[in-house]
């Protein structure tokens, strides 16, 4: 029988992206389950430090940006960075950056927000994935 597991591969690096892939997590731990997150490409980048506060928005969605970011604001939405941390300490979220990736993109551990937990490749995501109820691409 599957695990609990909501399993998510982020490839993109894009705040109409990564506002669901926050909610998400919050909202399956909240229901009970497991989550894991894969970061990839320019999903992983978003997840270097400081880099959360100037993500483009998806160009299909640049013109509803400047008004979705007001109503955000106003009606003081998380960042999903802000759904993230709350989900880690709600229940058992692990994030794992692509190894990859990393070479790729020249990033390194130390680069990363303290939110991802550890390195990982992707025969590792794969096989936990398997396990899991559902799995995710964003």
């Amino acid at each position: 029988m599957a695990e609990e597991r909501l399993s998510m591969i982020v490839f993109s690096g894009t705040v109409d992206k990564l506002m669901p892939m926050g909610i998400l997590a919050a909202g399956a731990v909240a229901m009970g389950m497991d989550v894991e997150i894969f970061l990839t490409f320019w999903g992983l980048a978003a997840l270097k430090k400081g880099a959360a506060a100037n993500l483009p928005i998806s160009a299909d969605f640049a013109a509803m940006g400047p008004m979705l970011q007001e109503i955000m604001q106003v009606q003081k939405v998380p960042s999903f960075l802000d759904n993230l941390r709350d989900a880690k300490e709600l229940g058992n979220v692990k994030i794992y950056a692509c190894g990859m990736s990393m070479d790729l993109l020249g990033i390194k551990m130390a680069d990363l927000d303290e939110l991802v937990d550890d390195v990982a490749g992707v025969a590792h995501f794969i096989e936990r994935a398997k396990e899991g109820k559902m799995t995710l691409f964003i």
